[in-house]
């Protein structure tokens, strides 16, 4: 069994990025510790749990059956209601990292904590795996390693593409305004601007529907060495079950 450490944010964090890797991960032994900045539960973004100011685009744009079901019973469990604080993270405690994202304005706190990128550098330091989806992605590339790059300098990843961001901004900015962009460059825009090579970062092909349980395919994730990345809630099911796979079987 491993231990797998995941910080969120006090507020915002998308459901299904957070519910879905709880219900794979715990369903197959293992064990999920949650963090938050000051230790007291967090809370996801309401509009992706019920959809409600999404008009039209609810159907598509919040979190689905799976995403919902996971989350609820997730936030049931014993782990959920006793985060520890950030500060008592600590590498050398856990087997892997695991970075939820999330776009509206409460993620922000947890996309720029200082203490997060030290976390996420200590991780990649003793080569323990670290797994972002979404937003997740920012908070690593943000992280700087020992040459003061960052360290996804010199790997490959994924992460929300600019195709998806601008689209969801595009379907709701009328009435969300910038609800969607997090902040005003894009995720695969800042990424791309921390790696070695532009092309470093994957868009992967175009998704049309979110994966399941029984739908590993619809998903899409990039794996370089230990650290594992996907874009969106899309991905959630696919992601999970990738983690679990690098914990059971590290040297595959």
């Amino acid at each position: 069994m491993a231990s797998v450490v995941m910080p969120l944010p006090q507020r915002d964090v998308d459901p299904t990025e957070t519910g879905v890797p709880w219900r794979v991960l715990t369903g197959r032994g293992h064990r999920v510790v949650f963090a938050t900045p000051d230790g007291r539960a967090g809370e996801a973004d309401p509009r992706m749990v019920t959809g409600e100011g999404l008009g039209l685009f609810a159907p598509w744009l919040k979190a689905d059956r799976n995403g919902r079901s996971a989350y609820d019973a997730m936030i049931e469990s014993d782990a959920f209601g006793r985060p520890i604080p950030y500060d008592d993270i600590r590498a050398d405690a856990f087997d892997a990292l695991l970075l939820p994202g999330g776009h509206a304005k409460g993620m922000r706190p947890y996309l720029e904590s200082e203490r997060l990128y030290q976390t996420v550098a200590g991780f990649f330091g003793r080569q323990k795996p670290v797994a972002a989806i979404c937003h997740g992605v920012l908070l690593v590339a943000r992280a700087r390693g020992e040459a003061g790059r960052s360290v996804l300098y010199g790997r490959k990843t994924t992460g929300l593409t600019q195709l998806m961001e601008l689209a969801a901004w595009a379907l709701t900015g009328l009435y969300l305004g910038d609800y969607y962009c997090t902040y005003p460059r894009t995720v695969e825009d800042e990424v791309r601007n921390h790696l070695a090579r532009p092309e470093d970062f994957i868009v992967g092909p175009l998704s049309f529907g979110r994966d399941a349980p029984d739908r590993l395919d619809r998903g899409f994730t990039v794996r370089d060495g230990s650290y594992l990345s996907a874009r969106w809630p899309g991905d959630a099911h696919r992601f999970a079950n990738d983690l679990a796979l690098m914990l059971e079987r590290p040297n595959a």
